[in-house]
């Protein structure tokens, strides 16, 4: 079943948490802290000094950055005749729907008044449209379908606890999708059938061992993946009574192999391959398991895949290096892209395609402006501009993003991405006129990736007055398995080397100012900010840690149990929580154990109901660092998860982290202001560290 995803909702293990973040049981009491591997105590880290950083009232408000898109997400139905997207209802995002053509007759479709709406699409009945929400952030999404007749909205997945998947949709049983529902037994989904009207479901397949399952477009179970103890993976075939064994390959080419899904006859079978190969090909797949190669990129995964609407065969695939490049396969659609490329500037996605393939949504990215979206007409080779994600970035003094290749000290080379602000860099090199402050920016995952486009993060950072620097190190994917490959059992250790490296090329190359580069990141890069200022302590000048993990022993110790299926990936790839030398291992890469080596200042932002990163990974070490007086600032939101969803939460949070590092690093601030009104922001400590921050947090 290609013609929507597997499943819209990621599971990567400490996802992205920077710019906009995605969307996300009230956490457990914090484990007991790990002893210190040193412990002699060191001397307090020094506070930083309040004083008033220098304000300016011509940087870019911090709400054009951070807060809700005025639209988004075009998506056209596929009866061609409505048009779907994001834009804010009440200061909340909802989904609006207008007659194609007439953008101004749109009316808003659904009524959440909390979170946000981010995911939605179409199904194929006519009536209905469906979007995915969970509460607070605790990622127990519920799937719910509006009726666009009588504006009545359906949970499709009322259940309590449980967390439901979408697993597809077929042309051939228009009024139903299919659902991953875990209300069962928490570890795993098992599939239904869900009737958009009433919320009947039926089951397909009850699952007692896959992480994941592909149906085809009769919505009937064909193959279920597996992880095996080594690390690798297992594909078996679940069309007959009894599963079989169809494929396994390795844990070296578990991250970069999978099933894509079948074409709508249910005859061809779509895999990304990197067996034999370093990145991963687009192939199909025989009976017999071999491999027919339809597309590669002898430098990048083929990551992305464009396929007809109707027939479910793949026609154009995409993969990304530095920046991204289509590959076409069905020469049907040259023209097509070819016509696209010269709409406007920037890296182009199509978004959404009629039934009948006669009209495509299309988003052209840019790095310097806002997402431009267009809806394109095959016949006429035509695109009719429909709007910006954020008209008021069209009038903003925006930065230019540059992609640079960074030699890590083994020879790995580094896709990294550098923005300077505009008046730094006055002939256009990627080099400022003198060396600046500058912050490394760390992803999460870290099965993820940066990649070159507008970046919120990267602008709000370079109109203060920052060098910013996104490094993808080793562990990151898209590059190839021996480059994801060659993170493994290296959290805190090469990878953290990478970023190092990436520190050192940007004083080569006096784009930082000597001992003002700050570290910041969430997630997985909220992780590696506390190990920059524990194990490398004096490299960094200060740190904001995003739902970062202190303890990698009780990170993996409280995974959610949806997750416990891929138990054996973590163990290979991070370390083993269920063996001493794992233990051992887990704990001598843990910040909350280098407590004492903390000198510079630390900045923490988290969620109270993080499914993936637990409260407790930042309550652990907040409390160590006081118990050793060791100043820190802990930023805590009741209402978010992995992330900060509200615009309200992200506002304010930001308009902290802006102060902080202006006290760090010297760079010029927008006061706070209106950026706290409507958040839950608590500051459990540190408040009196960042100026002005205890005289405007909310008086409750």
């Amino acid at each position: 079943m290609l013609r929507s995803l597997t499943t819209i909702v990621g599971l990567s293990l400490l996802s992205a948490c920077s710019g906009a973040p995605p969307a996300e049981p009230a956490p457990p009491s914090a484990p007991p802290a790990a002893s210190p591997a040193n412990p002699a105590v060191a001397p307090p880290a020094a506070a930083m000094p309040i004083k008033a950083p220098r304000a300016d009232a011509n940087l870019i408000p911090r709400k054009v950055l951070f807060g809700n898109p005025e639209r988004a997400a075009p998506r056209i139905s596929p009866d061609g005749k409505h048009l779907a997207f994001l834009a804010p209802d009440q200061g909340v995002l909802n989904v609006w729907v207008a007659p194609i053509g007439d953008l101004k007759a749109a009316k808003v479709v659904t009524q959440d008044r909390k979170r946000g709406i981010r995911m939605f699409f179409w199904p194929f009945d006519g009536q209905h449209l469906v979007y995915l929400q969970d509460k607070d952030g605790d990622e127990n999404f519920h799937i719910y379908a509006v009726d666009l007749k009588t504006n009545e909205t359906k949970d499709l997945t009322p259940y309590e606890g449980a967390r439901a998947e979408f697993g597809g949709l077929s042309e051939k049983i228009p009024g139903e999708i299919v659902v991953g529902l875990n209300d069962r037994d928490k570890k795993y989904h098992d599939l239904y059938r869900v009737s958009l009207k009433s919320g009947e479901r039926k089951l397909i397949y009850k699952n007692e061992q896959f992480s994941e399952i592909i149906t085809d477009d009769a919505f009937k179970a064909r193959l279920g993946s597996k992880m095996l103890g080594t690390g690798g993976q297992e594909v078996l075939d679940l069309s007959g009574k009894e599963p079989k064994p169809f494929i396994a390959y390795g844990q070296e080419d578990s991250l970069t192999t999978n099933p894509l899904g079948y074409d709508a006859a249910g005859k061809i079978l779509y895999f990304f391959d990197s067996r034999g190969r370093d990145t991963a090909a687009l192939v199909t797949l025989d009976a017999a398991g071999k491999a027919t190669v339809l597309a590669q990129d002898s430098k990048a995964d083929i990551q992305g895949v464009m396929a007809h609407p109707k027939t479910g065969k793949i026609q154009a695939v995409k993969s990304d290096y530095e920046r991204r490049q289509w590959q076409v396969i069905d020469k049907a659609l040259q023209a097509d892209f070819d016509a696209l490329k010269t709409v406007t500037d920037g890296d182009f996605d199509v978004i959404s395609r009629t039934l009948d393939d006669s009209k495509w949504t299309v988003a052209y990215v840019l790095s310097n402006g806002p997402v431009r979206y267009y809806l394109y007409d095959r016949a006429k080779k035509k695109a009719d501009f429909l709007f910006t994600n954020q008209s008021a970035l069209e009038k903003a003094q925006l930065a230019k993003m540059t992609p640079v290749i960074v030699k890590a000290r083994d020879g790995l080379d580094l896709v990294n991405y550098l923005t300077l602000p505009v008046a730094s860099d006055p002939d256009g090199d990627a080099r400022p006129a003198q060396p600046l402050p500058t912050v490394l920016l760390v992803h999460g995952g870290p099965w993820a990736r940066d990649g070159w486009g507008l970046n919120p993060m990267h602008q709000w950072l370079a109109n203060r007055g920052y060098a910013v620097l996104s490094v993808n190190y080793r562990g990151s994917t898209g590059f190839g398995k021996k480059f994801v490959n060659a993170g493994d059992k290296e959290w805190a250790g090469k990878m953290h080397d990478d970023l190092l490296d990436s520190v050192k090329w940007l004083g080569d190359q006096k784009i930082a100012a000597d001992k003002q580069v700050a570290i910041m990141g969430g997630s997985y890069g909220g992780y590696a900010t506390l190990v920059g200022l524990t194990y490398t302590p004096d490299t960094f000048a200060c740190g904001v840690d995003i739902v970062g993990p202190s303890s990698l022993l009780t990170l993996l110790q409280s995974i959610p149990p949806y997750w416990a299926p891929m138990l054996e990936q973590f163990a290979k790839r991070v370390g083993d929580p269920r063996t001493e030398e794992g233990k051992q291992l887990l704990l001598s890469r843990s910040p909350l154990t280098k407590v004492d080596a903390i000198k510079r200042p630390l900045l923490i932002g988290q969620g109270a109901n993080d499914p993936r990163v637990k409260q407790a990974e930042s309550d652990q070490i907040v409390k160590a660092m006081q118990d050793k007086k060791i100043p820190v600032t802990y930023a805590l939101y009741p209402d978010e998860g992995h992330g900060f969803a509200r615009p309200e939460n992200r506002l304010s949070f930001y308009a902290v982290a802006e102060t902080f590092l202006a006290q760090c690093l010297g760079g010029s601030y927008q006061p706070v202001g209106e950026d706290f009104k409507g958040s839950t922001i608590q500051v459990p400590a540190g408040a009196d560290s960042v100026y002005g921050l205890s005289e405007a947090l909310p008086k409750r």
